[in-house]
């Protein structure tokens, strides 16, 4: 905790960027409780949910690709900026769902709040290495991701009691205003004596009239790059899982436990908290573990976060589910803060857009697809049933890692995210 604070007070341009995360994110899980509360009160709840989810998905997997090279050409901070405002008049246009409602309305604007996502999200993640110096940058990994499930937890709990308390409404407004005080936040930052475009060569007339071959350009970078591919490959099994877990929230809050909007925020928030859990685990982690001890700790994490996983989605009782979604939300946080530490260690600044968008391309793609088969089942089989089965899919997870690394292609890779003199030598102690 005293680095985090460490860094936040040394800092200002990270500093502006987290208070734009805290305020945002909170923001976010007003909006998502206060549409997945509404989107099961329709008839066939479950399948909205899930509409609402694959029309996310589906803004995302077309987003991402456009967003990877923008971000790779442009001021990135500008790009960032953008999104925020987009955003804030998107989420405003969700209140008008409540005098006219309507699931195709739900799905259109939640499919226009996401497209703008990825801009955001993949922007953040290229300039965080930018933005911190050598002793700072995992530090910064782990508390971005931490904020980030710290707010789900905040969020995700105060939204749901604020909308059976105050209405949807508030819930919407608050998100609009939140997309405006991140942009505010992120129109502070300062680089002296350079800006937050990607470090590249030139473009060429025929780079600016074929920008798809050169998203395909980071498709052979990241396909050249074993760790960073497998890293890609694990996103890819656990969304086949994870997919299905995000509607199974909604219908596991409304439909097993019968508690509503407020049981839907106290799931999201209990895997919060966990997430939170698991963020300290991580930092801590990554100042100790070796290149093997990483790649063992993953094979770990994927077989903890299934099993419990398939353990809450067995529990008669709400305290015991609640807890074993926490331990499955743990071990999903720590192995997404370590594989991002070496992800921003690894990934020159040039491709920096291109990968993490295709990594959240190729995650959402994957969900849309476990989303639809879990909406699709709710009409026929038990929601306890779905949820194993989507536990079982993600500990799959751990098996696909345990064969690459055992086959010997997940070699420790040369540094590109930053220059090797630049990094901070830890030696194992695990």
């Amino acid at each position: 905790m005293s680095s985090f604070l460490q860094l936040l007070r040394e800092n200002r341009n990270y500093r502006y960027t987290w208070m734009g995360q805290v305020v945002s994110e909170v923001g976010d899980h007003f909006n998502n409780i206060a549409v997945f509360s509404l989107a099961v009160k329709y008839r066939d709840g479950g399948m909205v949910v899930t509409g609402v989810f694959i029309a996310r998905a589906l803004a995302v997997i077309l987003a991402g690709p456009i967003a990877g090279v923008l971000l790779d050409r442009w001021d990135r901070k500008r790009v960032m900026i953008a999104s925020d405002l987009v955003r804030a008049a998107v989420a405003l246009s969700f209140i008008y769902t409540l005098q006219n409602p309507s699931s195709t309305l739900l799905y259109v604007l939640s499919a226009l709040l996401m497209v703008a996502s990825p801009f955001f999200t993949s922007g953040r993640a290229a300039i965080l290495p930018s933005i911190t110096t050598k002793e700072q940058l995992h530090t910064a990994n782990s508390l971005t991701q931490t904020t980030q499930w710290s707010t789900l937890t905040l969020g995700a709990m105060s939204g749901g009691l604020s909308v059976a308390q105050f209405g949807y409404e508030w819930a919407f407004f608050l998100n609009a205003m939140s997309f405006l005080f991140s942009a505010w936040s992120i129109s502070l930052l300062r680089l002296p004596g350079a800006s937050f475009r990607a470090s590249r060569k030139a473009l060429t007339e025929n780079d600016v009239l074929r920008p798809w071959h050169e998203y395909v350009e980071g498709l052979r970078y990241l396909k050249s790059h074993p760790l960073i591919l497998g890293i890609a490959v694990i996103n890819f099994g656990w969304a086949s899982g994870g997919g299905a877990a995000q509607v199974l929230f909604s219908l596991f809050g409304e439909k097993v436990f019968h508690r509503g909007a407020a049981g839907i925020g106290i799931l999201w928030g209990c895997a919060g908290a966990g997430l939170l859990a698991g963020g300290f685990l991580a930092h801590w982690l990554g100042h100790k573990l070796s290149f093997e001890s990483y790649k063992r700790t993953i094979v770990a994490c994927y077989l903890v976060h299934g099993c419990s996983y398939i353990a809450f989605s067995q529990m008669k009782q709400f305290s015991l589910a609640l807890l074993f979604m926490a331990i499955s939300r743990c071990a999903v946080a720590v192995s997404s803060v370590l594989n991002f530490s070496q992800l921003l260690r690894h990934v020159s600044d040039g491709y920096r857009g291109r990968v993490f968008s295709t990594l959240e391309t190729v995650t959402w793609g994957v969900m849309m697809v476990s989303m639809m088969a879990a909406g699709l089942a709710s009409r026929s089989y038990d929601v306890r049933t779905i949820g194993a089965v989507s536990g079982v899919l993600s500990s799959l997870t751990a098996f696909y890692w345990l064969f690459l690394d055992l086959a010997g292609r997940l070699p420790e890779p040369a540094l590109e995210g930053v220059a090797p003199e630049e990094v901070e030598v830890h030696e194992p102690n695990l």
